[in-house]
């Protein structure tokens, strides 16, 4: 995706939902005007190619908004009223309106409202949304333009919740109990009776089914039932238990869902081996981590004629298993991704699914949908092939036994593996060069002992071989994204995109101003400039540590990756298509993206848009929850070792800073905790978010400065650690 613009034009893709209210716009301001798209994205100056405007046009012909009169011309529908388009048209103000949608809660206790026909989400203040919790699907009474949240509302009625099974601390006194449930970081009660829980110690977990909700306007009309004892609320696999349960996740499935997988078969027939191509006698290899069940990538190789050589990219194929509308689809659907918290995994498929039918382990046959590219001596790409297949892998290979073929080319395949890696250089040069972003969030890896307890806590290592493998899954998702794209030929397809917006204006020009405080200047003129300071940034933190505070500011400026089937691009990548086809075994996006692949290499196939996009929201949404869920489990983890190392010092760095303290980051471990300024014996006046002063002494505390302090204190249940300030490194 060129981002090359000259100073003064930078203009961005409208969002569907922009689009038409701007098209709109445009014919109530010249009501007796007809236009098609080239007149209209010439007129608005629009960047959105003619496919996105004639569907905008065609969707609002559709909501009798406009009225077709001739092929791709249109004229404003005089019944329309107009009522949410800034005012303008009959109607004169914004009306109020209904709509129905799911809830996404956020920290605060707010939450925004999806609603598929809308694309701004709708903001709901937590006074408004009546006991309404993430996940329920809610009616709200919603006006599109309202103070600084361009769509807000109130919750009406709740129509439905996404759960009704919780695990919460139990509290009891004399006449009451209740349990308090933490739900994303929301807190609610619901109250249980007395005799129901007599047995149970007070502060244990419970596991509760919620028999009322109340009038939907307190938290503490909810009532319980059902409860039972999970133990102390503090026991590993409890809180564990949990986090996945009040995030809307489950360990275990239901028994006929695992009944119905058990009845699946390898079998291979004549006739299936007939609908695919085999490369069962080609070179190929999978590399995953050390402590991977499941393999749902592999790659092979092979040397053509004149310098030629040809690479595939084999994906595990669920879908030759996963039946649309089964049971078992269905439960995939609604997990929509598997959740990994730090010692255990909740996946989206059965295992017999993840771990045998579908997993390419080493010499067996296994079905698979692959991209395959043919490439050119110096490294073009001339041919690209997507279909089913039939692989049987070779080797199966840790990071670590790559990475030490890479660097020795010593081993079993020692020279294909560096082949592999000379060419996934390659492409990954072309992409950063292309605009790509290189900001990698560090990974936290814990060793933990035969009881889960964190003996060790490090940051992941990112090797060569990781990069190789991240490449060529990159290569494949843009391909197969570009394929579907061409293959519209001006007709929209609806598809499943990885889309990334640019960063937001305004928190980007506060991070600049702050990176400029500590030596970095940014510059924002144009998108391509904006990723090329990103990338500048990365470089200079690879050799100067306190830098390193600055890279997850940065991608805090960044909007969140996302699934839709409005293609906007992807931002941090650089890729204009993209998409996720690469692990359907553990995201339910790539299924969907096989389904409508597959239905497209013969034949042309178009789903219905607008359930799709459903789809991709709900999707979306469940991948926010998983999220959530894996850093409450690394939080926890964090807290948990900290618990083992009070008293002792370590090496650390200042990561934030509030009105009463310092928040202080360990190497190597980045356990955070907070050193309050009551024990530095000083008033300190805080110079913005960069540094602090001591009022008495003079002393200045400044963001990345590297200090030493000890473990005081750690508080599992709070998820709290308190430090103890030592002195300056």
């Amino acid at each position: 995706m060129s981002r090359r613009r000259k100073k003064g034009t930078q203009r961005k893709k409208l969002r569907p939902q922009e689009l038409e209210r701007k098209l709109l716009k445009q014919f109530l301001i010249n009501p007796k005007k007809r236009f098609n798209s080239k007149q209209l994205i010439k007129k608005l100056k629009l960047i959105n190619n003619r496919d996105s405007v004639d569907y905008a046009l065609e969707k609002l012909g559709k909501q009798n908004k406009l009225i077709s009169i001739s092929e791709g011309r249109y004229k404003l529908n005089k019944s329309f009223k107009g009522d949410f388009i800034d005012g303008l048209g009959t109607g004169g103000r914004s009306k109020k309106k209904l709509f129905t949608g799911k809830v996404d809660m956020t920290r605060s206790g707010s939450a925004y409202i999806i609603i598929p026909e809308i694309e701004e989400d709708v903001f709901v203040s937590a006074k408004n949304l009546r006991g309404a919790l993430d996940g329920d699907i809610v009616k709200i009474l919603a006006s599109l333009k309202s103070g600084k949240h361009k769509a807000a509302g109130k919750v009406v009625e709740i129509i439905e919740r996404s759960q009704a099974k919780f695990i919460g601390k139990l509290y009891k006194f004399p006449n009451e109990a209740f349990v308090e449930v933490n739900h994303k970081g929301i807190m609610f009660q619901v109250d249980v009776r007395l005799h129901e829980v007599e047995e149970i110690a007070q502060g244990n977990s419970v596991k509760l089914d919620i028999s009322s909700w109340g009038k939907n306007d307190t938290k503490r009309l909810y009532q319980g039932k059902n409860v039972i004892d999970l133990g102390s609320s503090v026991n590993n696999d409890v809180v564990m238990t949990e986090i996945l349960y009040n995030n809307g996740f489950a360990q275990e499935f239901p028994k006929e869902i695992e009944e119905e997988a058990k009845r699946l078969s390898m079998e291979i027939t004549e006739e299936t081996l007939a609908e695919r191509r085999d490369f069962r006698d080609t070179f190929t290899i999978t590399i995953d981590p050390e402590t991977a069940k499941d393999f749902d990538d592999a790659i092979s190789f092979k040397k053509l004629d004149k310098g030629d050589f040809e690479i595939g990219v084999h994906i595990a194929d669920v879908t030759h298993y996963l039946k649309e509308g089964s049971a078992l689809d269905d439960e995939a659907y609604e997990r929509a991704t598997s959740v990994y918290l730090v010692d255990r995994v909740a996946p989206m498929l059965p295992e017999m699914l993840s771990n045998d039918l579908c997993s390419l382990n080493p010499k067996e046959d296994k079905f698979c949908f692959s991209a395959v590219f043919i490439f050119s001596k110096d490294f073009a790409i001339k041919d690209r092939w997507f279909g089913r297949t039939i692989i049987h892998s070779d080797r199966r290979f840790t990071y670590e036994e790559a990475q030490e073929r890479i660097v020795t080319g010593k081993g079993d395949f020692a020279d294909e593996i560096q082949f592999l890696d000379k060419v996934s250089k390659h492409l990954r040069s072309k992409r950063f060069h292309s605009g790509s972003i290189a900001f990698q969030s560090e990974e936290l890896r814990f060793k933990l002992d035969e009881d889960g307890k964190p003996i060790e806590v490090y940051v992941k290592e990112s090797f060569d071989a990781h990069k190789l493998i991240e490449d060529f899954m990159l290569l494949a998702n843009k391909e197969v994204a570009i394929f579907i794209n061409k293959k519209a030929k001006g007709k929209e397809i609806p598809f499943v995109y990885r889309i990334h917006d640019e960063p937001d204006p305004e928190k980007l020009a506060d991070f600049a101003a702050f990176a400029k405080e500590m030596g970095i200047h940014m510059k924002l003129d144009t998108p391509q400039q904006i990723a090329d300071s990103f990338n500048d940034l990365a470089k200079q933190a690879e050799e100067n540590d306190p830098l390193k505070i600055l890279e997850p500011l940065a991608i805090r400026t960044m909007a969140k990756a996302e699934y839709s089937s409005n293609n906007i691009g992807h931002y941090g990548l650089g890729f204009e298509h993209y998409a996720h086809f690469t692990s359907p075994i553990r995201r339910y996006a790539d299924v969907l993206v096989h389904r409508i692949l597959d239905a497209n290499l013969k034949n042309t196939y178009r789903t219905d848009k607008d359930k799709l996009e459903a789809k991709c929201k709900h999707i979306s949404l469940q991948e926010r929850k998983a999220v959530t869920a894996e850093r409450e489990s690394i939080k926890y983890k964090q807290v948990e070792w900290a618990k083992e190392h009070v008293g002792q010092e370590f090496h650390a760095y200042i990561s934030g800073m509030i009105d009463r303290g310092l928040f202080v980051t360990l190497e190597n471990s980045l356990v955070e905790g907070m050193v309050g300024f009551d024990q530095l014996n000083d008033h300190f006046i805080l110079n913005g978010r960069l540094s602090a002063k001591g009022k008495k002494s003079g002393t200045v505390y400044k963001m990345g400065d590297k200090v030493r302090v000890k473990i005081s204190s750690a508080d599992l249940e709070k998820r709290q650690i308190e430090l103890e300030y030592i002195d300056l490194n």
